[in-house]
């Protein structure tokens, strides 16, 4: 790849398909969407604000060792399964983007691995 590098940690789960956890490139990073799963690839169900806690820390690990940080986020996409899950879920977001990235938040029928929410993010390196 000429104009970006692949982000590879083993302290967030390996990509679920044929996809990298972030591609850094001069000017950004790119995460992919961040599932609710340990670094082990195990899904966390206990609950939406748990599962949203596990997203944001895969993301934080992904960030660092892209050599950023979760306070260079500028812009967000959540994924939910449900729009019940918006105000749980937004607590616990607000803990790790006090700084208020740009953000879109959609409902989708399903996610992979039955997660109820995946987040993706870009971050200035």
């Amino acid at each position: 790849m000429a104009s970006g590098q692949i982000v590879l940690t083993k302290d967030a789960p390996a990509a679920v398909g044929p996809y990298s956890q972030a591609i850094k490139t001069p000017t950004a990073i790119y995460c992919s969407g961040a599932l609710p799963l340990t670094p082990d690839g195990i899904l966390v169900n206990t609950s939406i604000s748990a599962q949203t806690e596990q997203s944001c820390e895969n993301l934080s690990a992904i960030l660092k060792e892209a050599g950023s940080s979760m306070c260079n986020v500028v812009k967000c996409v959540v994924f939910l399964s449900d729009m019940g899950h918006f105000a749980k879920m937004n607590k616990v977001y607000a803990k790790y983007f006090p700084h208020n990235p740009a953000r879109s938040c959609v409902a989708v029928k399903t996610l992979p691995k039955d997660a109820d929410v995946e987040i993706e993010c870009i971050a200035l390196p």
